[in-house]
């Protein structure tokens, strides 16, 4: 009896297990379909469409945008060919390769001679025409292995710092640009921070660091004799004095220099060393000594310790190629409240004429095509100049220190071209490359982007703004109109012109 009502038990539990087991799975079935009905999407057409314009539109439009950038780089690109190839067209003009005939022996800054040392050997020696001592370096190799630097100096000549198509000038750059510099010294004198260079081989360079963004301009208070001076006005009018067909600044280039390992752990300034410091976020910087921006408020900084700068080729040491400075006739006054007698005299130019040594040979033209460059780059600091003591006054005009140069090119400054304006004279050659440069196939803004692309600071921004590159071309057609309003003031052509080359004028 109580083994059949156990039985009896069991039977029951198990039955309202199954019961209890199916209500559960029942209801948990109900609620799900429920959730599943209100979670199901309603039908509504204008927000579909909406959704469906919005993605199609935002597709469309991340395509344009797409495209657009693809074409924007493609013309950039193009553009950039087309400048090269325009360059490349200038540099191959008649204009650019005329003949010329050899340089006398006389003719050349420096030679190489040959002086026998004892009876069995003889070694070349690096000497000036006028120079009797010996150089300490000896040269036993052959011109074409002589370092880029020497081979730069053996190239001037009395009419040119270097020649049109100079084999050995990409050679020079590459070495400012790139090879290891063993010292470095504050340079003397000049009224802001200047550092001598020197490499492995010998070679020195003028290094100016970089001391003004390139978008900046001037500021319009300050007195051209306390502007900055900007390493990409060296590198720029080093350019455009080779397109305008001077060549009389020597190379330049641009270069990032470590401050640590290029300055200050090798140089041995005591003077120097003792001006660098690390800024509050944690810039290498240093300051120098020299008259104007040498103080921790016009520090140089690196970021955090390179730095840009321009790199200029020196010239051949003063004990091999004497040099001579001149003052300007054209010089300003320097003064906040003076002017100088030009400023004041349209006849000034009338006593010039009849002064030495501009009152024969080239000297006068010269000075003149100096003021049309600086013109051209807004250059206002152009106090003395200096030329090689050996030619005497019949050679070439060096133009150094153009760093004062490309500080505004919103505004022009007249006064440069006074030279020009007060003696109605200028080369035949160079009103040739005036017009030429002003030609849409060669224009001035043009040729300068290309030529400025090539050096190794265009990698880092355009060493040139396109507002500078305008102002090239707007000052080049000032320039071309004051020569047309001098030629229509004189009854005879030749009055004007100064016939250098039986080039045609166009």
């Amino acid at each position: 009896m109580r083994v059949c009502t156990r039985r009896r038990s069991q039977t029951l539990r198990m039955w309202l297990l199954i019961v209890f087991l199916s209500l559960h799975l029942l209801v948990v079935s109900l609620v799900l379909s429920m959730y599943h009905t209100s979670c199901e999407p309603h039908s509504h057409p204008d927000i579909q469409t909406s959704i469906s314009f919005f993605i199609q539109n935002t597709s469309t439009s991340t395509n344009t945008m797409a495209a657009a950038g693809s074409v924007t780089h493609k013309v950039e690109i193009d553009s950039a060919a087309d400048d090269l190839s325009k360059l490349e067209a200038l540099f191959s003009h008649p204009l650019y390769n005329m003949p010329t005939p050899p340089v006398p022996d006389g003719d050349w800054l420096l030679k190489v001679r040959t002086r026998r040392k004892d009876e069995e050997r003889s070694t070349q020696q690096w000497l000036s025409a006028n120079y009797d001592g010996y150089d300490p370096i000896l040269w036993n190799a052959s011109a074409e292995t002589h370092p880029p630097w020497l081979r730069f100096h053996l190239g001037i000549s009395r009419w040119q710092m270097y020649q049109h198509k100079d084999p050995n000038l990409s050679a020079l750059t590459q070495q400012l640009a790139s090879h290891r510099i063993v010292s470095a010294v504050q340079k003397s004198g000049g009224t802001q921070l200047k550092l001598v260079m020197s490499f492995r081989n010998y070679g020195k360079a003028l290094f100016k660091p970089m001391k003004q963004e390139r978008h900046e301009e001037t500021n319009v208070n300050l007195y051209y004799f306390s502007d900055f001076e900007r390493h990409n006005a060296e590198i720029a009018a080093f350019h455009l004095d080779r397109i305008l067909g001077f060549r009389r600044v020597p190379p330049v280039v641009g270069r990032l220099i470590n401050v640590i390992k290029e300055i200050k752990d090798i140089t041995t300034d005591h003077k120097l060393a003792t001006t660098f410091f690390t800024s509050p976020v944690g810039n290498a910087c240093f300051y120098g000594q020299c008259s104007y921006y040498c103080s921790t408020e016009h520090a140089l900084c690196g970021h955090p310790v390179m730095i840009e700068g321009s790199l200029a080729a020196m010239l051949p040491d003063l004990s091999l190629a004497q040099r001579r400075s001149w003052k300007s006739p054209w010089r300003r006054s320097y003064s906040r409240s003076k002017l100088a007698l030009w400023e004041t005299d349209n006849n000034y130019c009338d006593s010039v004429r009849k002064s030495p040594p501009y009152d024969r040979g080239t000297r006068l033209v010269d000075l003149i095509d100096m003021s049309i460059l600086d013109f051209l780059m807004s250059n206002m600091d152009r106090h003395h100049y200096e030329t090689f003591e050996k030619f005497g006054n019949d050679t070439f005009l060096i133009h150094l220190d153009n760093g004062r140069a490309f500080g505004r090119h919103s505004k022009d400054e007249p006064s440069i071209l006074a030279p020009l304006v007060q003696c109605c004279r200028v080369r035949r050659s160079t009103l040739l490359h005036l017009h030429l440069l002003s030609l849409p196939s060669y224009r001035l803004s043009d040729v300068m982007r290309a030529s400025l692309s090539q050096d190794p600071l265009s990698a880092v921004a355009p060493l040139l703004t396109e507002p500078h590159l305008s102002a090239l071309d707007r000052r080049l057609a000032t320039v071309i109109q004051t020569i047309q309003d001098c030629l229509e003031q004189h009854q005879h052509h030749s009055d004007v012109i100064y016939d250098d080359t039986d080039y045609p004028l166009a």
